[in-house]
C-alpha cells in the first residue's frame, strides 16, 4: 500500500510539473509584455499659470487622428466650384464672370475691385445693380446713344458702328466715375451665392468630423482614460506598440486657449511609458480663431 501511495504522489507531482511547464511560458509572456502609458495634461493660458486638465476623457488610438482625418477627407467627394456655378439661377454672363475670376462671393472691396467698366455693361446683374445704386446720382454727363431701335434694318454697318461708339462712351464714363461702384455689392446682399457655398462647405466639414470621430472611437480605439484632479491618467494593460493620445473633439479649456492633442508615443514590452501633454505639443486654437 505504501508503494501505491508513493506512486500516486509521484504521478501527481509529474502532472503538476507538466502543467507548470505547459502553462508557465504563456503566463510569463503575459507578465513580461504587459505595458502601460501614464500621462499628465496641463494647460498654461496666456499670461497665466499652468492648470491641470481635470476630468477629461483621453483616447488612445492605434492611428493618428490627423491621419484618420486625411483618410476620411480623401474619400469625401470634393465640392466642384464649376458645377456649383453652372447650377446657379443667374445669367450666363454672370456665370462666365464667376468662372473666369474663380469668385462667387459678390461682396466686399475685393469683389468691387475686380469689376471693370466692361463687366458692368456685359453682365446684366452688374448693370442693374449699378443703375439701382447710382440712379439718383446719374447726371447729364451720361452719354446718349445716337442710334435708335430699328436702325439696324436701314444700315447695319452704321448701326454697329454707332452702338460700339456708345458702348465705348459708357465705358469711359464709368471709368471716370469709379466712385459709382462703391456700395454696389449691397445690391447682392440677399442673392449672394457665396452664402449657399459656405453652407455646403459647412455641411461637408460636419460630415467629415462625424466620420473621423466615429472611426477614432471604434476602429482605431485602443483604450480610454479620464484625468484626475491633478490632470493625471493611465492606460494600463496595453500590448506594446505605437499609439497616439488624443482628447478628440473635447478641447482642454484655459483662458483664451482651446487645446487638442494628437501625440504619438511608443510603448515598449513590460514598460510604462510617460507623456506630458502641454501647450508645447498641443494643437492650439484660440477662442477668436474658433469662432
Amino acid at each position: 500500500m505504501g508503494g501505491v501511495r508513493v506512486f500516486r504522489f509521484i504521478s501527481a507531482a509529474c502532472l503538476l510539473s507538466a502543467f507548470i511547464v505547459l502553462s508557465s511560458p504563456r503566463s510569463f509572456a503575459q507578465a513580461t509584455t504587459a505595458s502601460a502609458l501614464e500621462f499628465t495634461a496641463h494647460v498654461r493660458p496666456t499670461a497665466g499659470q499652468a492648470e491641470p486638465v481635470r476630468q477629461v476623457t483621453f483616447y488612445l488610438l492605434s492611428k493618428g487622428l490627423s491621419d484618420i482625418r486625411k483618410d476620411v477627407v480623401s474619400g469625401e467627394p470634393s465640392l466642384d466650384l464649376d458645377h456649383f456655378i453652372a447650377q446657379l439661377g443667374v445669367s450666363a454672363e454672370l456665370k462666365e464672370w464667376m468662372t473666369k475670376h474663380r469668385r462667387i462671393d459678390l461682396a466686399g472691396n475685393d469683389f468691387i475691385k475686380e469689376i471693370t467698366a466692361t463687366d458692368i455693361l456685359d453682365v446684366p446683374e452688374f448693370l442693374t445693380a449699378y443703375k439701382n445704386q447710382n440712379g439718383a446720382a446719374l447726371h447729364a454727363g451720361v452719354p446718349e446713344p445716337k442710334y435708335k431701335n430699328g436702325d439696324e434694318q436701314k444700315n447695319l454697318e452704321k448701326y454697329k458702328r454707332e452702338r460700339e461708339q456708345y458702348r465705348q462712351a459708357l465705358i469711359h464714363y464709368i471709368q471716370s466715375n469709379l466712385e459709382g461702384l462703391q456700395g454696389i455689392d449691397a445690391e447682392f446682399r440677399d442673392t449672394n451665392p457665396y452664402t449657399h457655398w459656405v453652407q455646403l462647405q459647412t455641411e461637408q466639414q460636419r460630415r467629415i468630423d462625424r466620420h473621423v470621430m466615429q472611426l477614432a472611437q471604434t476602429q482605431y480605439l485602443a483604450a480610454t482614460a479620464t484625468t484626475d484632479l491633478d490632470g493625471r491618467g493611465i492606460f494600463a494593460g496595453l500590448p506594446p506598440g505605437h499609439y497616439w493620445i488624443s482628447n478628440l473633439d473635447t478641447p482642454a479649456l484655459a483662458g483664451d486657449l482651446r487645446l487638442h492633442w494628437d501625440v504619438g508615443v511608443t510603448v515598449l514590452p513590460a514598460k510604462t511609458a510617460h507623456v506630458e501633454l502641454s501647450d508645447l505639443n498641443a494643437l492650439e486654437t484660440s477662442d477668436q480663431n474658433a469662432r
